[in-house]
């Protein structure tokens, strides 16, 4: 840990705050809680928020994981590991089994968390009804009535002009038959992995100034018509040409030693695990 600084840099009162708005939100799944967004050195849209609520859990005894796109080598992922590894001391690791804070950008791991372990997820824009309605004021007054008709009808319209639901990341979802959330830039691949997970979900948005939950056990059910239901992307018989998962979400890469296409998993540290079960070995 750097001297001269507080223990995870940020001041006491402001992590007493967050971790206030914190048990809020908690309390009320899917309520986006508003909360003074502090300073930091990282540029706001890169992780603030996720950052704070990171800094303010954080103790001595955690294990930390930061991923970004599922990869724990990104630029985001290392600068920002490196930072709190700076300020905290804190344990870093790869393994997802071994965190007991996840820190992540785009993507929730393949491996299923459990109850021990909190997922703090970054959030450039909490607001799933901005799709409808640019005003703040509005979408306030409208999620406090539990008036979601023009999303209904956004979604309604995009079945009719491209005859499927074509959002693709941060696709909304109802949490608790209550709020509708957005659940990040995360891909439809992921949503149904909040629906009664055993662990806590946290986002944060810094720029926005908002924190919002997901408990462990609660509901959380993405929006769709009895007639047209929701559906994650499908890979058509693709597999990862490093572990030959075919039950991962797959980003399509391009081999610098030979211009193919190919596919490889999102989440880097569960692919070197299949890795390492493929080669004959243990992990």
């Amino acid at each position: 840990m750097i001297k001269g600084y507080n223990f995870a840099f940020l001041d006491e009162s402001s992590k007493r705050e967050i971790r206030r708005k914190i048990l809020k939100a908690v309390a009320i799944p899917g309520h986006q809680v508003a909360f003074a967004s502090r300073e930091l050195p990282i540029a706001r849209g890169w992780g603030t928020g996720g950052l704070q609520i990171t800094l303010s859990l954080i103790g001595p005894d955690d294990v930390l994981k930061v991923i970004d796109q599922g990869c724990d080598e990104s630029v985001n992922a290392v600068n920002i590991k490196k930072f709190i590894k700076s300020v905290s001391g804190a344990k870093i690791t790869t393994d997802t089994t071994q965190a007991t804070i996840i820190q992540t950008r785009h993507r929730i791991p393949e491996e299923r968390l459990t109850q021990s372990q909190v997922l703090v997820l970054q959030v450039p824009y909490p607001e799933p009804l901005r799709l409808v309605e640019p005003s703040e004021v509005q979408t306030r007054r409208m999620h406090a009535e539990g008036d979601y008709a023009k999303m209904w009808l956004y979604i309604y319209e995009d079945i009719v002009k491209h005859g499927e639901i074509s959002i693709g990341a941060r696709y909304p979802v109802v949490v608790n038959g209550r709020y509708i959330m957005d659940p990040s830039p995360i891909p439809r691949w992921d949503v149904p992995k909040l629906h009664m997970a055993d662990n806590l979900f946290l986002f944060g948005a810094g720029r926005e100034k908002k924190i919002y939950a997901v408990p462990p056990y609660t509901r959380v059910e993405p929006l769709e018509f009895e007639d047209f239901k929701f559906r994650v992307e499908n890979f058509n018989g693709h597999r990862c040409y490093k572990c030959g998962s075919q039950d991962t979400f797959l980003d399509e890469i391009i081999q610098d030693e030979t211009g193919k296409r190919v596919f490889v998993c999102s989440d880097t540290s569960f692919c070197k695990k299949r890795q390492v079960i493929k080669d004959g070995t243990h992990p």
